[in-house]
C-alpha cells in the first residue's frame, strides 16, 4: 500500500472528527474504461461527509436551522489507482480545519478487497459556510465546532 501522504493517522484522530463508509463498486460507478469514474470518487467523498454530519446530528436540516450550511469552494483530488467492479472500498473523512467561515476535510479512499489494501484516492475539500437563505458567507455557528469536537462547549 502507498504511504499515507495526508499525514493523518486514523487510529489517533479524534472520533468526532472522522467517519468512514464501506462501499462496493457497482456497474453505475464505472466509466467507458470499466473502472470507477473520477466524479464517482468525489460523490463518495460527499457521501461520507454527509454521513459524518448526520451521525453527529448536524445534517442539512439541522444546519439550516442553525443558520449556516457548508458549500464546497475547492476540491483537490489525487487519483492513484483505479477501483474496479465488485471491489470493496473504504472511504474515510477527517475534519482537519475549522475557523470562521471555512472548514477543511480530507479524504482517503482505499480498496480493502479483493487482495491487499491499496490507496486509490486522496482528496481535500475546502468548504465555506454560508447563510442558507442569502448564500452569503457566514461564520460557523458555535454548535458546529462543538458538535465536531473542534471547540469546547
Amino acid at each position: 500500500m502507498k504511504p499515507d501522504t495526508t499525514g493523518l493517522d486514523w487510529a489517533t484522530f479524534p472520533e468526532r472528527r472522522r467517519h468512514e463508509l464501506l462501499l462496493t463498486v457497482q456497474p453505475a460507478d464505472l466509466d467507458d474504461l470499466h473502472h470507477v469514474n473520477n466524479v464517482t470518487y468525489l460523490a463518495w467523498c460527499e457521501a461520507v461527509a454527509r454521513a459524518h454530519a448526520a451521525r453527529l446530528g448536524l445534517d442539512t436540516p439541522a444546519l439550516v436551522a442553525l443558520g449556516a450550511v457548508p458549500v464546497a469552494r475547492e476540491h483537490a483530488v489525487t487519483y492513484l489507482r483505479p477501483a474496479l467492479l465488485g471491489d470493496t472500498v473504504r472511504v474515510r473523512t477527517f475534519l482537519t480545519g475549522h475557523a470562521g467561515f471555512r472548514s477543511v476535510r480530507q479524504y482517503v479512499i482505499d480498496r480493502v478487497s479483493p487482495g491487499p489494501e491499496a490507496r486509490l484516492v486522496e482528496c481535500r475539500t475546502d468548504w465555506v459556510w454560508v447563510d442558507p437563505v442569502s448564500g452569503r458567507p457566514k461564520r460557523t455557528p458555535p454548535e458546529v465546532g462543538t458538535g465536531f469536537g473542534l471547540t469546547r462547549a
